[in-house]
Parts: C-alpha cells; structure tokens; sequence
C-alpha cells in the first residue's frame, strides 16, 4: 500500500515520528512536509502548500494521512480531483482544545485562539479516520467540543460529535527506543541522586514549579545533582537562568548535547525525572527516560497513566500540586532503585508498534474502499 503523509509542521517529535514511521512501516511511504516553524501560519497556510506539493509529485497513494495542524478541508477541497475518491486519516499529535496558551500571546484575550480549535473540529469531519497518540488526548479534544461550540451564536452542529466518535482510535506514538540502548546499561553508581529535566524549555512544561522547588530543596539542605538537557532559546522562561546560577555547583550538565549517544548516556546517568506539567498529550521524553530506568514523578493526569503499570502507580503519582515537593524529597532522600517498567514502555519502540500502524491503516483503507 502507498501512504502519503501530509505534515504541514515536519520538526521535532513531528518529524521524528513521520521518519519513523516510514523507515519502520512495511508499507510504501512519501513525506510531504514543510519546516516546522510558525506553527499559526502552517495551519493557516500549509494546505496550500502541501496541496500543490502533491500536485507536482504525481504520487498515487492508496492512503491520505494527515496531521492536526493541516486544514484538511482547505488540501481536499484544493486538490479533490487528486483527492476526491481516496481514504484519508487524520493523526492528532495534540489539540487546540486541550493546548494551553502562553501567558505572553495575545490571541486568546481576543478570542483568536477559537480558529485554531476550529480548524482542528473541521478537518476532524473531513477525515475519515481520526488516530490520537493518546486516550487523553483523544477524550480532550471529544469531550471539548461541546463547551466550545456553545460559545458560537448558532448552528453549532454540536451532533457531529457522536459522529466523530465513533470514528476515533487511539493508535500511540511510535519511538525509536533502540537508539537508547547505545549507552552503558545502568549501573548503581555512589554519590548523590541525578535530578533530569529532558522536557522542552517552554512555559507549558511548568519550569517555574519544577526549579523553584528544586531551589527550596536545596535550601533545606538535601544533596542532589541535576541533568537539564534541551536547548535554550531567546524567549525561553527566565527561571532557567536563575535555576543555572542558583544551583550551578549541582549541575552536572546542562542545555544541548551534540549527539544522541550523549543524550541516552546522560539519561542512563540520572535517577529522578519530576514531571510538573501543564500539557503533553503523549510525553515522549518521558517514555525514553522511563525506558532508560530514571524514576518518574508524574502527575496524576493528562496521558501519563497510561504509560504506568497500575501496581507502580503510588511509587510513581502525585495527585495534588502541593504534595509534589513533599513526595520529591523522599525520593532525593532514599534514592530509590529503578522501577521495572522497561518492557512496559518498550512496546512503543517502532519494531514493536509499527505492525499495529501498519494493520490499522490496512484495516480502515479495505473497510473504506471494500477491498
């Protein structure tokens, strides 16, 4: 079967897991992308592009599968004599419903964010399959559209979404797991537990919460050590700075590294991963970190109970915000062993999730087309 992907935002894990899957799918497939930057315009902007990429290629597929930042009924509609008779899915790797917006964007306050979600609900009735990385993504977004269509003066169509229902799954994110395995397996080393932030230096991360917690931990006397891996950027939170200057003789890493084998090695390293954040609709870096035996301190919601067997949860969950710094310094105190949860996490390495994609897309092409 030839599959066409259609992902209008081709950078970080969107990229990773497009290539992924067409280096590990059984199936023939082509990437169309653009560079994964303006994500507002993309999904303004990117079903133009994208359709006339198609349009020059003469590529044939068997399958359409796009991502959530496509306006796939704009790429339809500009390309429905390629298009018109084609089986299309729609791949949500998060959702305007659920994302939350940065304090520092003005949209929202001008109720601009709306079009977003709403380029998100339309192409959802114009795909014939919807995928989500994740149940909470999946129920976010379904269990949001009726608050948000309520806010429209009138024909809401608000009984769509029955229809959507039934025909969402949930297919996880695909990771290269394997590549971790370059690193030396985790030894019991002496010293001090290794903190590690491996998340995105953004505010919806929560990197306030997470540092200034550190900080008072520090303050009280506890002994640890910190890995902050990721890159810094011009706009990032300013709590970064200060987390560098006021901790800086913990530090053993941080910000960029060079290679891959460099970052597994610094995951191998470290022991603790506190999570504190306010959005991730799957949590692939704290799938690899988990993969790599660091121990999780996770919220008790969004995707992350999904990647925990139920017997670690208390080991693993906190429930309420303020018991997170209570349930972080017994962990820096005891420096617990690292939990079995390796092979639970490892079923979403590629060679053992990519026959999953490979079966769902044939499944729905043969229920679509009668083949």
């Amino acid at each position: 079967m030839k599959i066409a992907i259609l992902e209008p935002f081709l950078g970080g894990s969107h990229e990773q897991w497009a290539k992924g899957l067409q280096q590990h799918s059984a199936h023939e497939i082509k990437l169309f992308g653009l560079p994964g930057r303006h994500w507002k315009w993309r999904m303004h902007g990117g079903a133009v592009s994208l359709a006339r990429q198609l349009r020059r290629a003469n590529y044939q597929p068997d399958l359409l599968l796009a991502t959530d930042m496509l306006d796939l009924g704009t790429f339809l509609g500009l390309n429905r004599d390629l298009c018109g008779h084609l089986p299309v899915a729609l791949y949500f790797h998060e959702n305007q419903l659920a994302y939350p917006w940065s304090p520092k964007d003005a949209d929202p306050g001008l109720k601009r964010d709306n079009h977003y979600s709403f380029i998100n609900f339309t192409s959802a009735l114009a795909a014939d399959r919807l995928f989500f990385n994740s149940a909470y993504n999946q129920e976010s977004f379904l269990d949001g559209l009726g608050p948000f269509l309520k806010a429209f003066p009138d024909h809401r169509e608000s009984d769509l979404i029955s229809k959507l229902r039934a025909k969402a799954e949930v297919l996880p994110l695909g990771l290269d797991l394997r590549r971790l395995d370059v690193a030396a397996a985790r030894q019991q080393v002496a010293g001090p537990p290794v903190v590690l932030w491996n998340l995105h230096w953004e505010f919806d991360k929560n990197p306030g919460f997470f540092f200034e917690t550190l900080i008072e931990l520090a303050q009280e006397g506890l002994d640890f050590q910190l890995v902050v891996l990721g890159e810094g950027f011009a706009r990032q939170p300013p709590i970064f700075k200060r987390a560098r200057e006021v901790l800086a003789s913990r530090i053993l890493h941080w910000g960029y590294v060079e290679s891959q084998a460099e970052y597994a090695a610094w995951l191998w390293r470290s022991d603790l991963l506190p999570v504190t954040s306010q959005q991730d609709f799957f949590g692939g870096s704290i799938v690899e970190a988990m993969y790599c035996g660091v121990h999780p301190l996770l919220p008790q919601r969004l995707a992350y109970p999904e990647h925990v067997p139920k017997a670690f949860a208390k080991a693993i969950f906190y429930s309420e915000a303020n018991a997170f710094k209570a349930h972080l310094r017994i962990l820096i105190q005891s420096k617990p062993s690292a939990l079995p949860v390796r092979e639970w996490v490892a079923t979403y390495d590629w060679q053992a999730i990519a026959p999953l994609y490979d079966s769902s897309f044939v499944k729905f092409v043969q229920a679509k087309t009668g083949d």
